[in-house]
């Protein structure tokens, strides 16, 4: 996810199915929650004036907390907050800067990404923590965002794209030939992508230059790039839409960006003996937790699980769920259906089909709603379309709160209705075992002992997809790797 007063680089991940509900279909209350907490009423809350002036709060606190709150917050681990700020003060003693402070927050996400304010905050997520090998590879993240700090890409980027608005408003008065416009809108798009793309490439070369005068090894880049391809190619095959991936994107190919890495790195490899420092990363990683945190809900196959607040349910065959800040999105394989689960509160008053009717979603055929009960809970369900989709809604009232299923369909067949009432009717209250027995995936590092191999040490993997390939990708191994006696490896353990 992008921020727009950061500057996010590794591995910003966007699912499809999040769009595709919220933007072209009118979900209005798509962004109004964070990851899976209960919002608050759909109905704007009655103005209070406070008997006191609220304290300021500066715009970098502002930002620094809508971060927290849409990656799960802070996560804490002493051992491995340890690990970071040694290496980011080695990065910085070795700086043009050194006298530039820096503050890095762990982030309580899954995801594999790494971002940076303008002002020195920088973030990591667990999810790129556990990708990484080697603190040259955590180096070289951390040296890459410092260098977009240090060369106030964000302050450039912000100047670049009010010049870019005020382009297009100039564009958007114009009389004349439709086709000119769009040619001047499509140039002043590149621009940006181009220079975004300078961006990348500078922070990158910076960062390798750093990391290397502090004594990393300076191939880490490299490595961890190639890691991060290996990992979004196995995570996305059929989760997001190829066509909504834009060809100006601001973020350069991977590959370009392994084949800069290593140019670059081999400028600096010759220079002295470098440090991987895999010992001590390993130890500091060792129990982390991997993949998407119990308290905040998580998946496992189709079927989705939120101890905290106490309900599951099984999304239909060939889907794939995701977890988002928002809500809960999912895919079918081809991206003909797609589906979004959240929970709101809403006032006992109001019934659900007057709900339904409220507007919160675009495009509702008010003669399509009916109340009845699934469950055992007080259900109402509607339909709605747009040009291309036609969407199947169902509210369950579960106490205080409401609990919205958002099926959307290219063809809304007799089968595609039967597998949505399915998930609804598959909605349910976890029992106390159930409960008691969620408790997040963890890396575990492990000693490989005579007789080890690739394939056996894969299958010690839980909970995970594709525990081979993924076991070869958190390990930084290629498909001839073998393993040593007394190395030590990550696996995935429940």
């Amino acid at each position: 996810m992008e921020r727009q007063a950061s500057t996010s680089h590794y591995g910003a991940s966007r699912f499809a199915a999040a769009a595709l509900l919220c933007l072209a279909f009118g979900l209005g209350a798509c962004t109004d929650m964070g990851r899976f907490q209960v919002s608050g009423n759909e109905k704007p809350p009655p103005t209070i004036k406070p008997t006191r002036p609220a304290p300021e709060t500066s715009a970098t606190d502002r930002e620094h907390q809508r971060i927290l709150a849409s990656y799960g917050g802070a996560y804490n681990d002493p051992k491995l907050q340890a690990l970071i700020t040694k290496a980011v003060d080695r990065l910085v003693a070795a700086s043009d800067r050194p006298d530039f402070s820096y503050r890095v927050t762990i982030l309580n996400s899954g995801a594999v990404n790494a971002f940076a304010l303008p002002t020195g905050q920088l973030y990591v997520t667990r999810g790129l923590l556990a990708l990484a090998s080697d603190t040259s590879e955590l180096s070289s993240v951390l040296s890459h965002e410092m260098a977009h700090v240090l060369a106030k890409h964000a302050s450039i980027r912000e100047e670049q794209a009010k010049r870019a608005a005020l382009v297009n408003n100039v564009v958007g008065q114009m009389d004349g030939d439709a086709n000119m416009q769009a040619l001047a809108l499509a140039k002043t798009k590149l621009t940006m992508a181009n220079f975004s793309r300078a961006q990348e490439f500078e922070a990158d070369a910076i960062g390798v230059a750093l990391a290397a005068k502090a004594n990393f090894d300076p191939y880490g880049a490299a490595r961890f790039l190639s890691a991060m391809e290996r990992n979004a190619a196995l995570k996305t095959s059929h989760t997001a839409d190829p066509r909504s991936q834009d060809f100006l994107s601001s973020h350069p190919a991977t590959p370009e960006r392994v084949e800069s890495a290593e140019n670059n790195a081999k400028q600096y490899a010759a220079s002295g003996s470098h440090e991987r420092d895999r010992d001590a990363y390993l130890n500091a990683i060792n129990n982390l937790v991997y993949g998407e945190d119990p308290s905040e809900g998580f998946v496992r196959g189709r079927r989705f699980l939120h101890p905290k607040l106490g309900f599951t349910f099984l999304a239909p065959e060939a889907y794939t769920l995701e977890n988002t800040a928002q809500a809960v999105v999912g895919v079918r394989e081809g991206g003909a259906q797609a589906l979004r689960f959240d929970v709101v509160r809403v006032p006992q008053e109001l019934t659900l089909a007057a709900y339904l009717k409220s507007g919160w979603m675009e495009n509702v055929d008010k003669t399509s709603i009916e109340e009845n009960i699934i469950g055992g809970y007080p259900a109402a369900t509607a339909t709605a379309s747009s040009d291309q989709w036609q969407f199947r809604i169902y509210a369950l009232r579960v106490g205080g709160d409401v609990y919205r299923f958002i099926f959307a369909a290219k063809d809304n067949t007799a089968d595609a209705e039967k597998s949505f009432r399915e998930t609804v009717n598959s909605f349910r209250r976890l029992t106390l075992a159930e409960i008691q027995a969620a408790r997040p995936l963890r890396v575990k590092v492990v000693s490989v002992k005579p007789g080890d191999t690739v394939e056996s040490m894969a299958r010690r993997m839980q909970g995970v997809d594709r525990p081979l390939e993924r076991f070869r990708i958190i390990n930084g191994l290629d498909q001839r790797a073998a393993l040593r006696p007394n190395d030590r490896v990550k696996i995935v353990v429940d």
